[in-house]
């Protein structure tokens, strides 16, 4: 099952904005990649579509899923308790740290699940709970 996806880049750590296409398996070695280094950003969406689009970005064990549905119309998934609801916490944006609050806040592994889980199933609604913006 093919995947289109933008990443951090492990080695520089920069946001390398050039979509690639790939298996799973490809890019949950890019993921782990990242996992070594404590922190990244992806996106994910699938081939043939430019909408849904899922983000991950994650520091440390803390990580935030952004959800964008059409080009104006994005949400947050609800945290799972990882981060107290008035806590701050950064993760990358792209190539930026960004401020959340601990509510939309999830454990990594538990994001990963769900990046895998938006490719397998191609319905990211069914995840969890989402947040409008």
């Amino acid at each position: 099952m093919l995947v289109l996806w933008t990443a951090t880049d492990p080695e520089s750590r920069e946001f390398s904005p050039t979509e690639r296409s790939s298996d799973i398996a490809d890019l949950t070695a890019h993921f782990t990649a990242l996992r070594s280094h404590g922190q990244g950003y992806l996106e994910v969406r699938l081939p043939g579509r430019e909408f849904p689009l899922l983000t991950l970005g994650f520091q440390d064990d803390q990580a935030v899923i952004h959800l964008f549905d059409a080009a104006e119309k994005s949400s947050l998934l609800v945290g799972d308790g990882t981060a107290a609801a008035d806590a701050v916490v950064e993760v990358p944006i792209m190539a930026d740290l960004a401020v959340f609050s601990g509510d939309c806040v999830v454990a990594v592994d538990r994001a990963w699940a769900f990046v895998r889980d938006f490719i397998q199933t191609r319905a990211p609604g069914e995840l969890g709970e989402w947040r409008k913006l």
